[in-house]
């Protein structure tokens, strides 16, 4: 197949972005779990590549470790959890929460046997962990979920997608596709069309789009009282992190004076956290500042955005079957379009950022090279 110049531009394009085969970056704090997951039970769960058990301790203080005996490799998770620590169920070997080895049955001494704790702090509903240098873990940078911090009404999920955590981030930017891969459940024919803003920075990356006049979905339209009126529906999508991404949507009858607005806004934290290369946990953290003492309107918006953003679920599954199905050929291109132009900022974002830290982590590895002292005279 002969290219096209516009095809073999993509191309080139493409390399620069990050993908289903780009490394991970370490050093973020990522969510392992919602807080309601772990509990006194041992808990496997897989976080960039690596596998971890997760438990609470008796005074309800969340661990991880790395899910396997420092002896013969048997996963911990399949052994007993006896008070604070957890008893390896192949030869009996016990850890403590820092995962230190502190009693070997068939000897005597246990020094020097330990396997990897990991950094955690429970932030409301979820649990967020350090995959990266211990030393860097500092709590002050876990990235921030405004709706926690207001006070407003928030339930919580959490999804496995079988495809990148990459692709995630590309779709909350680029919400022109809620006129379609949602148009049975919160998306709009006009959504696709309406005018937007783009803020575009180093590691910032913030898309606004303006949807007035509109008819707003279900979702939104009874909660808020603007169920067959003429109403905005003004939405920022804002890349927080490698692991967060905010949506903030405002809504308001159009009809109305500015001063006469109920404040009507909700923000949801889509929170992606590697699994793999090609399978991410998806959590999701929703939040609303009206209805606060109505438990069926939780209940109800809950219900109708967990069936949307299934819908995501479905169609970056399919994206990523039909990626993993192909094989490596100069013919393969995905073109741009400027709808796109935070999304694709975003990916070579991340590109840049594993590829800077793959580097200074293989520079760690080698050792220092010494010349020899020069011989006196």
């Amino acid at each position: 197949m002969s290219l096209t110049r516009v095809q073999r531009a993509a191309q080139v394009a493409g390399r620069s972005m990050a993908g289903r085969n780009t490394p991970f970056i370490y050093n973020e704090w990522y969510v392992v779990a919602l807080s309601r997951e772990i509990d006194r039970e041992l808990m496997a769960r897989t976080v960039l590549d690596r596998q971890l058990v997760l438990f609470r301790k008796e005074d309800g203080t969340p661990v991880a470790l790395d899910n396997r005996c420092g002896h013969r490799s048997f996963p911990l998770s399949r052994s007993a959890l006896e008070g604070d620590t957890v008893v390896c169920g192949y030869h009996g070997l016990r850890y403590d929460e820092n995962g230190q080895c502190v009693e070997v049955p068939s000897q005597c001494s246990c020094a020097g046997i330990s396997i990897r704790s990991y950094p955690l702090h429970q932030q409301g509903p979820v649990v967020w962990i350090w995959m990266g240098e211990p030393e860097e873990a500092d709590i002050s940078k876990i990235p921030a979920m405004p709706m926690l911090e207001e006070g407003w009404v928030t339930s919580e999920d959490y999804m496995p997608l079988k495809a990148s955590y990459v692709y995630l981030h590309e779709n909350l930017l680029d919400l022109t596709h809620l006129s379609f891969l949602h148009a049975k459940t919160f998306g709009t024919p006009d959504y696709a069309k309406a005018e937007f803003d783009t803020d575009i920075g180093d590691g910032r990356f913030l898309l606004k789009r303006y949807v007035v006049p509109t008819r707003l979905p279900p979702v939104w339209a009874k909660p808020t009282g603007l169920e067959g009126k003429d109403a905005a529906r003004i939405t920022t999508s804002d890349f927080v992190s490698p692991a967060l991404h905010i949506v903030h949507a405002q809504f308001y009858d159009i009809s109305l004076d500015e001063s006469e607005r109920p404040d009507q806004r909700i923000k949801t934290a889509h929170i992606p956290t590697p699994e793999t290369g090609t399978s991410t946990h998806y959590f999701v953290v929703h939040g609303r500042n009206f209805a606060l003492e109505e438990n069926d309107v939780t209940d109800f918006m809950h219900e109708q955005l967990m069936a949307a953003f299934d819908e995501d679920v479905v169609g970056l599954e399919a994206q990523e079957e039909l990626l993993a199905s192909r094989h490596e050929d100069d013919d393969f291109f995905e073109i741009s379009l400027s709808a796109d132009a935070a999304s694709v900022a975003m990916r070579r974002y991340l590109k840049r950022r594993a590829e800077d830290e793959a580097v200074v982590c293989e520079a760690k590895k080698k050792p220092v090279s010494v010349k020899p002292a020069a011989a006196s005279v």
